[in-house]
């Protein structure tokens, strides 16, 4: 990975500083995080990387990513959402879009030029995609279908050393967790892995992945302890939220 660069400590205090004003279900410790492997991602000035945001709600995450973008010069963050609601993995929310609440998040924050908006299902905004991604941000339908989906159609643009991060994969949607064990532990494109909070990550190495197997096997072992827990009918309650709970 890409070494944290010196002054990281204050780009993450004003993203984190710009993003609390926007609304959200992410909290500072993991855009921390989140920012981390914007950092450690192989992504730098004049480059072609991009940094890739599959769900972007009301704009907490995208403000932060899109400062760190315009501080270190890097090109805008791509946001993918169509911005309707409510969805099946949040269907209690009262507005039927969150457009209006994310381009005035964009606008507060003085980033509205550093995110490239795709008002659009990520489906239709992966027709045609060839851009190479650095950092793939999976934050959208946390269904299994939903999130298998994203991956499935994004990772195969990322380069060497590109990182993949998955929101809620530790809350109870099966999505997430799944992609991260089914897609990512289990399979020798990747390398390092683990979690930042509730974010799962690991990183594209395509050349020696193989080499952390044993690594990525033993996490798989533990994480797939949650797979039970979280498959539909599954519900969060009673023993299955005991049994969830110690598994986390």
């Amino acid at each position: 990975m890409a070494a944290v660069p010196a002054d990281f400590e204050r780009l993450a205090t004003l993203a984190c500083g710009r993003a609390a004003a926007a609304s959200g279900y992410i909290g500072e410790e993991e855009l921390r995080g989140l920012l981390m492997l914007a950092a450690a991602a192989p992504l730098g000035p004049g480059r072609p990387e991009l940094m890739v945001e599959i769900g972007s709600f009301k704009g907490k995450s995208a403000v932060a990513l899109a400062t760190f973008a315009q501080q270190r010069g890097l090109p805008p963050l791509v946001s993918i959402d169509p911005h309707t609601a409510p969805s099946v993995t949040d269907p209690g929310l009262p507005e039927a879009s969150s457009f209006e609440a994310f381009t005035a998040a964009l606008a507060a924050a003085g980033v509205t030029d550093q995110v490239e908006v795709h008002r659009q299902r990520s489906q239709e905004a992966a027709v045609g995609w060839h851009r190479p991604i650095g950092l793939l941000w999976i934050d959208g339908d946390h269904t299994w279908e939903g999130a298998r989906s994203d991956f499935d159609l994004f990772s195969p643009f990322l380069v060497p050393g590109a990182l993949v991060a998955l929101h809620d994969s530790l809350h109870f949607f099966e999505g997430p967790i799944r992609v991260f064990v089914e897609r990512m532990l289990a399979d020798d494109r990747f390398g390092p892995a683990g979690f930042l909070h509730s974010i799962a990550w690991a990183q594209e190495r395509f050349a020696d992945g193989a080499r952390v197997r044993a690594e990525r096997s033993g996490l798989a072992l533990c994480t797939r302890r949650l797979l039970a827990r979280v498959t539909p009918p599954a519900k969060l309650r009673g023993l299955n939220k005991v049994r969830y709970k110690l598994a986390c």
